[in-house]
């Protein structure tokens, strides 16, 4: 079984089985019909594959997170505790500069000038104490990530192999390079060709990937799976059976209805279906409003904004409601009969019978209880408000 045994079926009575399955008892689950029985049987081992997928990827991510946050602390850590050191040769050497420059001002031999502040042995000792503490050009704690590699090591073979990665035609180097590991993985080797795929390798890493005459093991491995987590990230690789990083055509109208449905005359949409017909329209929309707010702006005509010395000043939105409609509204307000919520609901689904719809999951029979449904989907929207308002102030104080 592969996850292509649901794709004829609906993702959400796919879904639907899954959790009826998992709730069902074996005793239960075998008094089913045949049909239905497999159908839930193969809807639960599809929903659990996508699961432990989702899982595992999502591991993978956290690892190579882990293995960056790590080496970054280390280089920081090791950056503070020579930060005493550092800040002593800057001022020697800032003291043996402004030496050089009286020297040089004067006519005098700036080698004596040198030695006037310290002898050359000390001076040639430092010297050498500078280019320990020194660090990289790009001041970069890549270097340091070498060191988490026997960790992530330890579950790549099995990982690469477990999964089948596809990728979009900006991403299939990536791909490629995944097919390198996974054979250097099964032989046992360790080097890598030189002819192994080398695009996806981006500045950053080319000063410890090419560190040598030959391609550095470590860092190429390091850099490939890197590249493959962010790639999982942004959609350019997807993994067949996994419901968070899938492909991105999953999302879309499968191609062969749409064809069908250009075939039998123009798509339900809202909107031409033709791109150039419809960008043409919407350019031609868009350079008439964008000529309007230049004539505007030119004549310092926008409203409530203006523009000065090329920036934009937007008048801030005044309260419109007077102070004696606000009393108007509390007075109002004061006059309405203070309700439960779930009396509230009970009155519209009087009106509507809207509960009729809040099926078992199970038998698909309506609710009993209709008071109880009803105050747990209160409780559940005020919740959800209250996270709501929750990330609005956040946003507000932002």
């Amino acid at each position: 079984m592969s996850a292509e045994s649901g794709r004829s079926v609906h993702q959400n009575h796919l879904l639907r089985l899954a959790r009826e399955g998992a709730q069902t008892t074996v005793y239960h689950l075998r008094d089913f019909e045949t049909e239905r029985r497999h159908a839930t049987l193969v809807a639960i081992l599809i929903d659990t594959e996508a699961t432990l997928t989702d899982e595992i990827l999502d591991m993978h991510d956290r690892m190579i997170g882990s293995a960056f946050a790590k080496a970054k602390r280390c280089y920081q850590s090791a950056f503070q505790e020579s930060g005493k050191a550092i800040n002593e040769k800057v001022r020697l050497y800032a003291k043996i500069g402004q030496a050089l420059i009286n020297a040089k001002e004067a006519g005098n031999d700036p080698f004596l000038a040198i030695e006037e502040i310290l002898s050359w042995e000390q001076f040639t000792q430092s010297v050498s104490e500078a280019e320990k503490l020194g660090r990289p050009e790009d001041f970069d704690y890549l270097g340091l990530l070498g060191d988490h590699y026997p960790q992530l090591r330890r579950y790549l073979p099995a990982f690469l192999e477990a999964f089948e990665f596809k990728a979009a035609p900006t991403a299939r180097n990536i791909i490629e390079a995944v097919e390198v590991l996974r054979k250097l993985f099964a032989a046992k080797a360790r080097s890598i060709p030189d002819d192994a795929p080398t695009e996806f390798i981006r500045r950053r890493w080319a000063r410890q990937v090419f560190s040598g005459s030959n391609l550095d093991r470590r860092y190429y491995e390091l850099c490939a799976v890197t590249e493959l987590k962010n790639a999982l990230r942004s959609g350019d690789i997807w993994v067949p059976g996994s419901r968070q990083f899938k492909d991105f055509e999953d999302y879309l109208l499968p191609r062969t209805a749409f064809e069908s449905m250009l075939a039998s005359g123009a798509p339900p949409l809202g909107i031409d279906g033709s791109f150039d017909r419809y960008w043409a329209k919407r350019e031609a929309l868009l350079r008439l409003e964008l000529e309007k707010v230049d004539s505007l702006a030119a004549s310092q005509q926008l409203p409530d904004a203006e523009f000065s010395n090329g920036t934009l000043k937007v008048t801030p939105l005044a309260n419109a409601v007077p102070e004696e409609a606000e009393m108007l509204m509390r007075q109002a307000y004061a006059r309405l009969p203070h309700l439960k919520v779930t009396d509230l609901l009970l009155e519209v689904d009087h009106w509507t019978n809207f509960t009729n719809h809040f099926t078992h999951l199970k038998n698909n029979e309506p609710a009993k209880d209709r008071t109880v449904l009803l105050t747990v989907i209160s409780k559940r929207f005020a919740r959800m408000a209250a996270r709501l308002m929750t990330r609005f102030c956040r946003i507000c104080r932002l």
